[in-house]
């Protein structure tokens, strides 16, 4: 049984002032823990990269792609560009997996209510194992149906709760790594 970690779209278009607030001020640190983790220990490291394919997406500009100071892939690790919120649609992810007969998936990145979430239940529904980092990923506020904004906070723990137990195992960062 091997594991990979799965880093979703941390990149620099997430830390433009078109965001909302967010929550998890501690996320990137946490990203970071753990990518050094599985560096250290010679682990299979996965980058996601969303490449918006309109004008106006947050991802559209190439320094928005950019990968965040820290989470740039060293020579070995993959990446997989996408251009909607799941992993598998459009990339080979899942081709990638079963041939290097990756089984288990630690997940984290930005955002959980997006693509975190949509890419946690469909590693799920193929087959794979799934541990997502509750505090290594982050959300920003959303507005309701009527235009009335949530917090990031409320959002972040309904997300968490729909997906714990039925898509993946929800542990925070730090219990995920005393258990290594």
């Amino acid at each position: 049984m091997k594991t990979a970690l799965l880093l979703i779209d941390v990149q620099k278009g997430f830390q433009s002032i078109r965001w909302l607030s967010r929550n998890n001020p501690q996320a990137e640190e946490n990203m970071l823990a753990v990518l050094t983790y599985f560096r250290q220990s010679g682990q299979y490291v996965i980058h996601i990269c969303h490449k918006s394919q309109s004008s106006g997406g947050a991802f559209y500009q190439a320094e928005d792609r950019e990968f965040m100071a820290g989470f740039e892939p060293l020579a070995g690790e993959t990446v997989f560009e996408k251009s909607v919120n799941s992993a598998f649609i459009g990339t080979d992810l899942e081709y990638y997996l079963l041939t290097e007969e990756i089984t288990n998936l630690v997940i984290v990145g930005l955002t959980l209510p997006h693509c975190v979430s949509t890419t946690t239940r469909m590693a799920t529904n193929l087959g794979f194992k799934v541990i997502l980092l509750s505090d290594a990923t982050a959300t920003f506020s959303l507005p309701d149906l009527s235009g009335k904004l949530i917090g990031p906070d409320i959002l972040h723990q309904v997300n968490l709760i729909s997906l714990n137990h039925e898509f993946a195992e929800v542990l925070t960062t730090a219990d995920y790594l005393e258990g290594k």
